[in-house]
């Protein structure tokens, strides 16, 4: 039986981090309610399909699971985050329908080369039930829509950021390089008393003894860590510099490759670092090319055949002599491009809409296309030009907006779940009966 390349993994960029999917529900008599979270609740069989789901993570990433009681303990603290946001989501108004929930499956299925038949059938045979993991679906596209509207959409980046942040990168060694970095946390509950904050500390001093004594970091981070990456063995993986936390950036740029930080204290609890790899980045060499284009809209009053049409005609007068600028200025849908004769300057990989992108790359210098659709509606273009360009500066640029965005909102997200998590309603029914 086929099996899939781990579909698992493939949401796991979404607000809560792994997906998780339901198996066959437990016999409804061993059911009971375990946690009330504002207006929802957990069930237990909730509960024990996640932690089977987690163990198995662990073992097939190599590691010995923890007891049970520290996943569960970590997994139920995900699952009330969970709750309190699929609650706020509906509150809101984010909402999925029907045909992008289709979508979004659809997308699952062909990234793992499958036809949706054959995708069913494997979930089956693997204990899925499809009406489950639709939903299941469902709401890790609520949770990251909402995590977009909540959070990201209120990040942003000024090019004054940008500067710094690329200056700080040249004053220090290794300029684009990269760190692997593991993280563990043992948090310090909000309004904690001192009694609890030491007793954070000792748990924390206890973890850093522990890799001290020569233990893997990931086992310890499995049993230990409060993180949302503890399951992962707290993995943070590959980044640049900025993405990592400020916290403990300047500690990771110091050390060597395998080398552990000693307790690092911050408002949310106490942190141990190691850095697992560094590797440097390379001179980035763009393939560009220069193009122009002539565009008709299509609309209600222009259809596609009447665009289509008109073009042809636009393309005839060029092949037999008219100046390609001059017509793109006067007929030219895309205004700010026909100012300029029709001219987009020069184009990198990946800047155009697919559609116009392959017919740019395999257009001939000079010779100019045949009429083709994009979502913008009917173009015809010629490539001036093409180069090999050192793009170093301008992607640095790039990616240091992306850096300093992603880092942001990471930090935004964790500072608002923390949040929701205090603000909610949890009463825990784990020892009542």
């Amino acid at each position: 039986m086929q099996k899939l390349l781990p579909i698992f993994m493939l949401l796991l960029a979404l607000a809560t981090g792994s997906l998780w999917f339901s198996a066959t529900p437990y016999a409804a008599e061993l059911d009971k309610i375990i946690a009330v979270v504002d207006e929802d609740i957990i069930m237990q069989s909730e509960l024990e399909q996640l932690v089977d789901k987690a163990r198995s993570d662990i073992r097939r990433r190599g590691s010995e699971p923890p007891p049970d009681s520290v996943i569960q303990r970590q997994v139920m603290e995900r699952l009330i985050l969970q709750k309190i946001q699929l609650q706020l989501a509906a509150h809101t108004g984010v909402k999925v329908t029907e045909d992008a929930l289709d979508k979004a499956i659809e997308d699952i299925a062909q990234k793992n080369n499958l036809t949706n038949e054959k995708f069913r059938e494997i979930l089956a045979s693997e204990g899925y039930d499809f009406k489950v993991f639709r939903e299941d679906i469902r709401k890790e596209i609520l949770l990251s829509r909402l995590r977009r509207e909540e959070v990201d959409k209120r990040v942003q980046v000024s090019d004054r950021e940008i500067d710094n942040y690329i200056s700080n990168q040249k004053s220090s060694s290794g300029d684009d390089a990269e760190y692997n970095v593991s993280h563990i946390l043992i948090e310090v509950p909000s309004g904690a008393t001192e009694r609890e904050q030491r007793a954070s500390r000792v748990k924390a001093d206890e973890a850093l003894a522990r890799l001290n004594n020569g233990e893997d970091f990931r086992q310890v981070a499995v049993s230990m860590s409060d993180g949302a990456d503890a399951i992962e063995g707290g993995e943070l993986g590959w980044r640049k510099l900025s993405e990592i936390p400020s916290l403990f950036a300047d500690t990771i740029r110091n050390f060597q490759v395998g080398q552990t930080s000693g307790v690092i204290t911050s408002s949310s609890g106490f942190h141990i670092v190691r850095l697992g790899g560094r590797r440097d980045g390379d001179t980035i060499i763009v393939e560009q090319t220069k193009v122009r284009h002539i565009l008709i809209n299509t609309s209600d009053l222009v259809s596609d055949g009447d665009a289509l049409t008109r073009l042809r005609k636009l393309r005839d007068r060029i092949e037999g002599g008219d100046d390609f600028a001059t017509i793109a200025r006067t007929h030219s849908d895309d205004r700010s491009s026909a100012l300029q004769g029709g001219d987009l300057g020069w184009v990198s990989k990946g800047q155009m809409v697919p559609e116009f992108e392959e017919v740019m790359l395999a257009s001939d210098v000079g010779t100019i296309s045949s009429p083709f659709h994009s979502q913008f509606g009917w173009h015809i273009l010629q490539v001036l030009d093409r180069r090999k360009y050192d793009g170093t500066d301008e992607t640095k640029r790039v990616k240091a907006r992306e850096a300093l965005t992603e880092r942001k909102r990471e930090e935004a997200f964790q500072e608002w779940q923390r949040r929701l998590r205090n603000e909610a309603y949890v009463e825990l029914r784990t020892d009542k009966e």
